[in-house]
């Protein structure tokens, strides 16, 4: 990719917006694939949860991340139920705290987490350790001492040295580590280049190609304190259909037939990972876990069959496609700045109390989403918008386009659907934001399950 080294917010774009955006009938509508199940209008207001998300700022304040807790664990359930006979690990990564860990361990599910920080949210959760996968391309000491302290169910060894350091670990603890061994498998998904992790050139997982997964895998099996079930493959994010995981599955099932021959042992299990897609805007077209399950199973038993192989137990992570659309962000709107631009176009800027800093992803990775007036309906006709945040810096933006009533004012709140995932994981106190509340909704009643940052809390580390 080639971008103004300012960000692409710096570089020519169109105020017309994408190709696929269409003007709507009715500006004041929701469309529901957009939006957690629960999301409706009333009279124009916006109600998750059946919380008016009107009442709720008054409340909790803004901006505010507002958890919709029933299309939560009506999603986690339906990745349960339909990759029945499998484990579905939820990656922690989307979005964790000991709420949702508990929702996560109430539901059925595993949990994938790829931190100390995380591993201990797990703890604080009352996660059942042996439920619990651990990740990452640089695990320290202390963190794999205290996950084989804790009992989790499977360590995934990403390199030699780590490898190195659990051999060490184990024999001094006297234990035995359970392990998977990352491997890339030289796919590249159809998704964002730097969210794409199963090709060659990037910092994960033990090579197929140049034999280094399969090395790793001897090692571990002469290691005498580690236990090796199988190999995880992961080939990125935001995935829309199956393609992708059956080529990754062809290649690490040829590297299980190998290891069978080979090294003589017969791996149990089998994790393809996650990055399922979801909706953000009307281009997306998500699918349904249960034909992910059909699709993915056929994919290893057809490839097991050929080969000759058990079909071992497979393992999957879904982490946005649970937490991403079950979460929308609600803002309070400060200033609508309409500038003239060349050749006679204006772009209208509506500014809202948050930005970059509790949602990154459009900077980063110039993602899209939508937004809808919701504290009120309007009679005004459709206008072309940005809405953008607060900060100092002119990449802050948080929808890049979207139709809004042309009547849209200061005081006046926007939500913004599919804030789920990533948004409040990856949240930051640029220009010294206080992080929003995450605020769970359920049955007309809202609770806050992470409070918002205080200056306290922002000042708290400062020693100065």
């Amino acid at each position: 990719m080639r971008a103004h080294e300012a960000g692409w917010a710096h570089a020519a774009v169109s105020v017309r917006g994408p190709a696929w955006l269409r003007e709507p009938q009715d500006p004041n509508a929701l469309v529901p694939e957009l939006w957690s199940r629960t999301a409706r209008k009333v009279d124009g207001a916006l109600e998750v949860g059946g919380v008016l998300l009107s009442d709720l700022v008054a409340e909790h304040g803004s901006p505010a991340y507002v958890l919709d807790e029933a299309d939560f664990r009506s999603r986690a359930r339906a990745f349960r139920d339909g990759f029945a006979g499998c484990d579905v690990y939820y990656a922690g990564k989307a979005f964790l705290c000991t709420t949702v860990a508990r929702w996560i361990h109430e539901e059925g599910l595993s949990l994938d987490v790829c931190s100390g920080g995380e591993l201990a949210v797990a703890e604080r959760a009352g996660f059942s350790m042996e439920r619990v996968g651990f990740h990452g391309n640089n695990k320290t000491v202390a963190e794999l001492a205290r996950a084989l302290e804790l009992g989790v169910g499977r360590i995934v060894v990403d390199s030699f040295h780590e490898i190195g350091r659990l051999t060490e670990l184990t024999r001094e603890m006297g234990v035995v580590a359970r392990v998977m061994v990352r491997v890339t498998a030289g796919v590249e998904a159809h998704t964002h280049e730097y969210i794409a992790t199963a090709h060659e050139d990037q910092k994960f997982g033990f090579s197929i190609s140049s034999g280094d997964a399969l090395a790793a895998v001897q090692q571990i099996h002469d290691a005498p304190g580690l236990e090796l079930l199988g190999l995880h493959s992961h080939i990125g994010s935001q995935i829309f259909d199956s393609s992708g995981f059956e080529v990754a599955a062809r290649r690490v099932l040829a590297l299980h037939a190998q290891i069978s021959s080979e090294v003589g042992i017969e791996l149990p299990e089998l994790d393809l990972g996650g990055g399922f897609g979801i909706a953000y805007t009307t281009q997306d077209d998500p699918s349904d876990p249960a034909q992910l399950a059909i699709e993915m199973t056929k994919i290893v038993r057809d490839e097991c069959k050929a080969r000759g192989l058990a079909v071992p137990r497979l393992s999957i992570e879904p982490g946005r496609a649970i937490a991403g659309p079950a979460v929308c962000t609600v803002y309070e709107v400060g200033t609508v700045k309409a500038v003239a631009l060349d050749g006679g176009a204006v772009r209208t800027y509506v500014s809202v109390d948050g930005g970059m800093s509790d949602n990154i992803r459009t900077a980063l990775y110039d993602a899209d989403y939508s937004c809808t007036l919701a504290n009120r309906a309007s009679d005004a006709p459709a206008l072309m918008a940005r809405l953008v945040g607060k900060h100092c810096e002119a990449g802050d933006i948080v929808v890049k386009d979207e139709f809004l009533p042309g009547d849209i004012a200061p005081g006046d709140l926007v939500a913004v659907p599919g804030t789920g995932a990533y948004c409040r994981s990856m949240a930051s106190n640029y220009n010294h934001a206080l992080r929003p509340p995450v605020v769970a909704v359920l049955d007309g009643e809202s609770r806050v399950v992470v409070r918002r940052e205080s200056v306290a809390d922002l000042l708290a580390t400062d020693l100065g």
